[in-house]
């Protein structure tokens, strides 16, 4: 097993060292034509038999190794979300770049012919893929991916990070004002992963936590917390004064209580300020909590078209080292949201930590060929190996510019294929769990309602260990994994005999250990 990751690892690390030359080289030219192979439109022609703008001819054929799909195993191509332009010249210049992937997409392929799909996300929005196969849009004529909002990309390009949600509900935020800032939150929701903290505080003259039960602290950004957190927000409505002063003191003293415990994710610290304006520079709060470190980010969002308060809201994002984004239309959300985690990677960028980041187990079903992937036992379950990708150049080394993320999928049975069962005994297993404590594979993680039925438990791939491992009550073995602690240790374990008529107690063994390329504390035990 330590060997397949080494494999997976290396892999993505020869792509990474391609794009960064290849970037390196490249001048932006903001003029610049460049035709490619999109893969929406590639082998579509108009009326008139003539192929479409960036749909030339690309050759698609069945491949056994991809259950058959029809792909390029020669070349990539390139998706770009239908918000997005398809010829905007920061798009051309970085697929242009990055043509040069190919060449290492085919090499690392024939180096290990066990790989499936490798990528690119872009930090300018758009994914190439290989091996290249045509997407299809939906009833609608519309694909919402982006690869920005995958965890893989998330996970790669930030630290982790608690999260203070402050929103503006005072009376001058009624009507669509109201629903972009809901929309903002949503969006700033989607890129939150398992390794961050969040919580979410309405305000005008009062502070209105958006689930008052879990008032004065952080939750994990799992899948639960944050739908149960979206479904509280059409709750806020808009009437009163806005206090925003208030507001400030309570995030700082969260996030402060917060990390004083030792809890969270002991690493970055932000609050995202949703408004349609500010009065004040609040600059006395902020000299009280986070002058000079500066170690909260705060990242301002103005609401409507307006401009009247900008200029507050530029000087509170960048006197704290944050970002400041103007949302007007419900069209300009995803796009301003995204780039907050670019400044939130720049110590990355700067440190140049290409950290490798492994993925808990998933379906991914937002992919056109995943949905295809399939086995005996429905579609398949797999994990994201990711690095992300830094700019080289030196006027833009120091500022901290991320290029993207680039990554591969590994399919969990490639991962069992890996253990030696006749050494584990009859009785014997193995497993493996992220740095959460969440199944990356496990003989008893169960992803369907019933066996034979194609509903999947929405909650399949963030399962604790301590929900199949019940014999370990006080989470020894689950906390000596997540702290990755690794060598023999033994527990005492009650076990049923005879159908359940009889209760013996066994002397259970375990072995931790940590691959090589999994030292990093996001990445699985």
């Amino acid at each position: 097993m330590e060997e397949m990751f080494h494999k997976k690892s290396e892999a993505v690390r020869r792509l990474v060292e391609a794009a960064e030359e290849a970037h390196l080289k490249h001048e932006f030219d903001a003029d610049l034509q460049y035709e490619y192979f999109n893969a929406v439109l590639i082998n579509e022609r108009d009326k008139d038999g003539n192929f479409l703008e960036l749909g030339k001819e690309f050759i698609l054929a069945p491949n056994d190794h991809f259950n058959n799909l029809p792909v390029n195993i020669s070349l990539s191509d390139v998706q770009v979300p239908t918000n997005m332009y398809n010829k905007d010249p920061a798009i051309v210049n970085g697929v242009y770049w990055s043509e040069s992937l190919n060449k290492v997409f085919v090499d690392n392929f024939d180096r290990d012919p066990s790989l499936i799909w490798q990528y690119f996300g872009s930090a300018k929005g758009f994914f190439r893929q290989y091996p290249g196969i045509k997407w299809e849009p939906d009833e609608n004529g519309v694909i919402a991916f982006d690869c920005r909002n995958r965890k893989w990309y998330i996970q790669a390009a930030t630290s982790p990070k608690d999260v203070v949600i402050l929103v503006d509900v005072s009376g001058s935020m009624k009507g669509l004002r109201l629903t972009i800032a809901k929309q903002t939150v949503s969006s700033i929701l989607d890129t939150l992963g398992d390794d961050d903290f969040f919580n979410i505080i309405a305000y005008n003259e009062e502070l209105h936590y958006v689930e008052p039960c879990l008032n004065g602290t952080l939750v994990q950004a799992d899948r639960t917390n944050k739908e149960h957190f979206r479904e509280h927000l059409d709750k806020l409505f808009a009437k009163g004064i806005g206090m925003l002063d208030i507001a400030l003191n309570e995030a700082f003293n969260i996030l402060s209580d917060f990390n004083h415990t030792g809890q969270g994710s002991i690493c970055s610290q932000a609050i995202m300020l949703i408004t349609d304006g500010a009065v004040d520079t609040y600059d006395t709060i902020f000299a009280k909590y986070n002058w000079p470190d500066r170690k909260v980010r705060i990242f301002t969002y103005l609401i409507g078209r307006e401009a009247a308060f900008a200029d507050n809201l530029k000087w509170m994002a960048c006197a704290n080292k944050g970002f400041f984004t103007q949302i007007s239309t419900l069209a300009d959300v995803q796009e301003n949201v995204m780039e907050y985690l670019h400044v939130l990677s720049r110590p990355k960028v700067i440190d140049q930590e290409h950290d490798v980041v492994w993925t808990e187990a998933y379906i991914d079903s937002t992919l056109p060929q995943a949905q295809k992937l399939t086995d005996d036992q429905g579609p398949v379950l797999m994990t994201t190996v990711a690095m992300p990708v830094f700019s080289k150049q030196n006027e833009t080394r120091s500022k901290g510019i991320l290029l993207g993320v680039v990554g591969t999928d590994v399919p969990v049975k490639e991962l069992l294929k890996t253990i030696p069962k006749y050494k584990l005994g009859i009785h014997g297993y193995a497993f493996a769990i992220t740095n959460n404590g969440y199944i990356l594979t496990h003989p008893e993680l169960r992803l369907l309602y019933e066996e034979g039925k194609k509903r999947r438990k929405p909650n399949y791939s963030s399962v604790d260990l301590s929900e199949v491992e019940w014999e370990d009550r006080d989470d020894v073995l689950r906390n000596a994994m997540v702290n990755r602690k690794t060598g023999k240790f033994s527990m005492e374990v009650k076990k049923t005999v005879d159908k359940g008529f009889r209760c013996g107690a066994l002397q259970r063994s375990w072995e931790i250990f940590l691959p090589r390329e999994c030292n990093h504390r996001r990445r699985p035990a």
